[in-house]
């Protein structure tokens, strides 16, 4: 039986909480939680964002501000969709148990992770994208086979 996510909310980019039952409700959703800081970070999120319009919300979730978010974003070609700030002592990621970036989570509507990834493998966001029907990596890209987080 597959883990439930926690019941976390998350603060959107325009000040606002949303609730995991309300991001999740209508798809899956894929919560990457990263920091501007990490290189594997900037690594994998410009290959997830290739994911979308896939059959899942791609939301990268950001640990850090929403200043340092968008130079990130502007930086790595990402749109970052939450935050999970250090000022407020990272209330999602803790309810995750999260204890490397990127980690990510494939949360379905019922609230269930049918599929989590710590790091940056190769393998299991090939095996990401065809489940969602979308290649993440092109055969002419020089991509490494992982990197830890």
């Amino acid at each position: 039986m597959a883990r439930k996510a926690p019941e976390v909310a998350f603060r959107t980019l325009d000040g606002a909480r949303k609730s995991l039952k309300e991001i999740t409700a209508q798809a899956p959703a894929l919560l990457a939680f990263y920091k501007v800081t990490c290189p594997v970070c900037q690594l994998a999120l410009p290959f997830l964002e290739r994911l979308r319009g896939a059959g899942a919300e791609i939301l990268p979730v950001s640990q850090n501000s929403l200043r340092e978010s968008q130079a990130f974003d502007r930086d790595f070609g990402t749109r970052t969709a939450l935050l999970d700030p250090e000022e407020e002592n990272f209330p999602a990621s803790n309810a995750f148990r999260i204890t490397h970036v990127p980690t990510m989570f494939l949360v379905e509507p019922d609230g269930s992770i049918s599929w989590t990834s710590s790091g940056f493998m190769k393998k299991e966001l090939s095996a990401l994208g065809q489940r969602l029907g979308r290649e993440i990596f092109r055969h002419d890209e020089e991509v490494p086979e992982a990197k830890a987080g």
